[in-house]
C-alpha cells in the first residue's frame, strides 16, 4: 500500500484564556507535505462570555469539589453548544476533529495538579463528533509545568521567526535554545525552549475593570498616565525572583503577588496602568537575547491591539529584534488555532509537548481523545 504523501486535516481549536473576554473558535485546515506542515484558518470567531459565566468562572476555584464537578460537565456542554453555533453560523462540513483547551481553573504544577474546566465528554454528547482536550495534565504528571503548549505550534507553523511572543493574559515566549536560529553554524541542531515572562492582560485588565470596562482599548489610559517607581521597583523584584525559578504563572500566582500591589488606591488609576506597561515591556526586553543579527519577533495575542503597550515594547526591543504583529486573524486566533495543531498531532500519536520547554521528564503526546 502507498504511503499518502500529503495529509490534509479539518480541525476546530477552542480557547478560552484567563482574561475571561470570551470562547475563540478557529476552523483550520492542516496540510502535512514532504514533512512540512502549512496552515490556514478559514473562519474564526469569539464568543463573549455572558456576565453569568464570567461570575461562574471567576469564583470556579472557590466551589465545593461535588459543585466544581457539576460545573465542569456544564461548562462543557456550553462549549459544545457554541461550537454547534460556530458550525452552523459558518456552514463547516467535513471536520475531523475538535481540539479544546478548556478554562484553566487550577495550576499548581508544584504541587503536581493543573485543572481545566470544559468536560470533553459533555462537549462530544452535544456535538457528536471526536474531540481532544485536557492537553496539560500529562505533563504536570511526568514532572512539567504543563506549560506553555503553544511552542509546538511555532516549531511547526511559524518557523520564519526566531521568537514568538504570546500577548495574552499571561505574557510568553517561545525560541530555538540559541535564541536567533539563523545564526546557528548549518548542520547544527536546535532544541526550543519557552517559558511564561510576566502577567499581562491579567494585570492590565484587572485596573481596566476599575473603571468599568472590560480592557484599556489601545492603552488609552495607561498613556495618559506617569511611572510610579515603588510599583515599578516592588514588580520588579517579584520578576526576578520569578526569573531565577522559571515558574508557570496562573491566576493563583496573580493573587498572590501582584492583586494587592496593582489595588493600592494611593497610586492614580493611570498610574497603576502606565507603570504596569512599563513593566510588562521591561520584562519582555530583559528575557529576549541579544544577537549579531536583529532577532525576528512576531507578537501575537491581546496585548500586540495595545498600541501604546507595543510602542513601549518596540522601542525598548529597538536595538535587540525586528518586531512584526501579523493580521488580526492570527493576533486574535493564534492560540485557538495552535491547539487545533496540538489535537491534530494527538490524533496522529505524535508529540506535542515538549520536555525542554515544560521540564518534563520526556517529549509526549498529551490530551484525551474520545469520539
Amino acid at each position: 500500500m502507498k504511503v499518502k504523501k500529503v495529509h490534509k486535516y479539518k480541525v476546530i481549536g477552542v480557547m478560552s484564556g484567563t482574561s475571561l473576554d470570551g470562547v475563540d473558535f478557529a476552523y483550520c485546515k492542516f496540510t502535512l507535505k514532504k514533512k512540512k506542515w502549512e496552515f490556514s484558518i478559514q473562519h474564526a470567531q469569539t464568543f463573549p462570555y455572558p456576565q453569568e459565566w464570567k461570575n461562574k468562572l471567576r469564583s470556579a476555584h472557590l466551589l465545593s469539589g461535588e459543585a466544581l464537578a457539576a460545573l465542569h460537565s456544564k461548562y462543557g456542554k456550553f462549549l459544545g453548544q457554541l461550537c454547534n453555533q460556530f458550525i452552523k453560523q459558518k456552514k463547516i462540513k467535513g471536520i475531523d476533529l475538535i481540539a479544546s483547551h478548556g478554562h484553566t481553573i487550577f495550576h499548581q504544577p508544584d504541587k503536581g495538579f493543573t485543572f481545566q474546566l470544559g468536560d470533553g465528554n459533555a462537549m462530544h454528547a452535544v456535538i457528536g463528533l471526536p474531540i481532544a482536550f485536557d492537553f496539560r495534565r500529562l505533563d504536570v504528571a511526568l514532572g512539567g509545568e504543563g506549560a506553555p503548549l503553544v511552542p509546538v505550534g511555532d516549531k511547526h507553523l511559524f518557523a520564519d521567526f526566531d521568537i514568538c511572543l504570546n500577548l495574552g493574559g499571561i505574557a510568553n515566549l517561545s525560541m530555538t535554545s540559541e535564541g536567533n536560529r539563523r545564526d546557528m553554524p548549518e548542520g547544527a541542531v536546535s532544541s526550543r525552549r519557552a517559558f511564561d515572562i510576566c502577567f499581562c492582560n491579567m494585570a492590565l485588565n484587572h485596573l481596566a475593570a476599575k473603571t468599568g470596562k472590560d480592557f484599556d482599548k489601545n492603552g488609552a489610559l495607561a498613556s495618559k498616565g506617569s511611572i510610579n517607581e515603588e510599583l515599578l521597583n516592588s514588580l520588579e523584584k517579584i520578576y526576578t525572583t520569578n526569573r531565577k525559578k522559571s515558574p508557570s504563572l496562573g491566576r493563583e500566582g496573580f493573587e498572590r503577588q501582584l492583586q494587592s500591589l496593582l489595588d493600592n488606591e494611593s497610586v492614580p488609576l493611570n498610574d497603576r496602568l502606565r507603570t504596569a506597561c512599563e513593566s510588562i515591556a521591561s520584562e519582555i526586553t530583559n528575557v529576549v537575547p541579544s544577537s549579531e543579527k536583529k532577532i525576528k519577533l512576531l507578537a501575537t495575542g491581546g496585548g500586540a491591539k495595545n498600541e501604546f503597550l507595543m510602542t513601549l515594547i518596540k522601542r525598548k526591543l529597538a536595538l535587540k529584534a525586528k518586531v512584526t504583529i501579523p493580521s488580526q486573524t492570527i493576533i486574535n486566533f493564534k492560540e485557538a488555532m495552535v491547539f487545533a495543531f496540538l489535537g491534530i498531532l494527538r490524533l496522529r500519536n505524535e508529540t506535542n509537548v515538549l520536555k525542554t520547554v515544560t521540564g518534563a521528564s520526556h517529549n509526549s503526546c498529551s490530551g484525551v481523545l474520545i469520539g
